[in-house]
């Protein structure tokens, strides 16, 4: 996972982050989706992200990974 410039992250959709009304846990790849869903776990289990949050930007990294609902 490479790390985004500051001017990279700025240039990202809000469709591109976990929770996009923040602009918050970037995913705009496998990589960093999985990541995001790694540092949403430790947030809440530190009391810093809700279950509803965490449950947010797993269900938009899980579309980034595939792992979605199959037709």
């Amino acid at each position: 996972m490479g790390l985004l410039t500051p001017k990279e992250r700025k240039a990202l959709p809000d469709s591109k982050f976990g929770l996009p009304d923040e602009r918050k846990y970037p995913q705009q790849d496998r990589s960093h989706a999985a990541n995001s869903k790694a540092r949403a776990a430790g947030q809440v289990k530190k009391g810093n992200l809700s279950k509803a949050k965490e449950a947010q930007i797993d269900a938009r990294a899980d579309k980034v990974l595939g792992k979605g609902k199959k037709k």
